[in-house]
């Protein structure tokens, strides 16, 4: 059979071919613009994540995120807890954190290091004091090795040099055998009579910073704790538990008048502290709800917002 084009037909195909090419250039060019873009997003957000353009990495404050947990319950939280409030700080460009699980650094004394203790002789070891941080994110638990000049640049590092303390969940059960510890904190664990339950937490304060975020009450699925030790005429009470809703006949329950803290402020001399008995299970760490009181708290404790600390005083909410 003999192929046969006409004129028409060869024309009809050109144009098509022409059409295909200017096709393929559009979408080259779409892939490119997609591509820029992809690569401008992901500048822009290593940019954020290294405080560029907000707080450059000089102008960070330094947290310290101290868990010391040798003497105590290994509570599985605490690793996600404290890579939680690492990530938040650097993700906002806020501070940085250094972690750490001993209490070397709880001091104001040069850390030093004997003779020849690393591969080359005068090298410097980069340990950093007391001095170096603005706030201490504390999760901790029970007894922990303190000397008496640690205790003792520990109070001063938040009552004199005017700096930040967060705890969390069980740095309440932490240096009983310290009544100056208990006094900064500003009250003490007294058991967890309902265990891991759904607890509904009652907002007290809701223009403080770690309070905004939250509706007047919520739900957390956590292990409550009872506070002892503690005074509404020196602490500000955020936030409590409904008492209506926990089985108060339970065998640990010691109080009797239903009043259960659930985060707290104060002021202790020129400083701020902030606690809170919610952070049990690592889970507990993705709730952005708790996250996010919890970074808040960090931040007024940093100084870089500020709320009424005053006592709450007798009055309930």
């Amino acid at each position: 059979m003999q192929n046969t084009l006409t004129t028409g037909a060869v024309c009809a195909m050109l144009d098509h071919r022409r059409l295909r090419a200017s096709f393929r250039c559009k979408m080259t060019s779409h892939r490119l613009l997609i591509a820029s873009a992809a690569i401008g997003a992901a500048i822009m957000v290593q940019t954020r994540l290294e405080g560029l353009p907000g707080i450059a990495a000089g102008a960070r404050k330094h947290v310290l995120a101290w868990a010391d947990v040798r003497n105590g319950y290994q509570h599985d939280s605490i690793s996600h807890a404290v890579a939680t409030i690492e990530r938040l700080g650097r993700q906002s460009g806020a501070y940085d954190t250094f972690i750490r699980t001993d209490s070397q650094l709880i001091t104001k004394r040069p850390i030093t290091f004997p003779p020849e203790t690393g591969i080359a002789r005068g090298e410097s070891f980069n340990a950093r004091n007391l001095d170096y941080f603005d706030a201490i994110f504390f999760f901790g638990v029970r007894e922990i090795d303190l000397s008496s000049e640690q205790r003792a640049d520990l109070l001063s590092f938040v009552k004199e040099d005017g700096k930040g303390f967060v705890a969390a969940h069980s740095a309440a059960t932490a240096f009983f055998s310290w009544p100056e510890f208990g006094e900064m904190l500003g009250g003490r664990f007294d058991e967890h009579p309902w265990n891991v339950i759904d607890g509904t937490v009652v907002v007290d304060d809701p223009a403080f910073p770690a309070m905004r975020h939250l509706p007047r009450s919520k739900v957390f699925h956590d292990e409550l704790y009872q506070i002892k030790d503690f005074s509404r005429d020196k602490i500000r009470v955020l936030a409590h538990l409904d008492a209506s809703r926990l089985d108060l006949t339970r065998p640990l329950v010691h109080r009797k008048d239903g009043d259960f803290p659930a985060a707290w402020a104060k002021s202790y001399g020129k400083g701020r502290v902030f606690y809170s008995i919610l952070g049990h299970d690592a889970d507990d760490w993705d709730n952005p709800a708790l996250s996010t009181m919890y970074f808040e708290a960090i931040r007024w404790a940093l100084g870089l917002v500020d709320a009424d600390a005053s006592p709450s005083g007798s009055r309930r909410h």
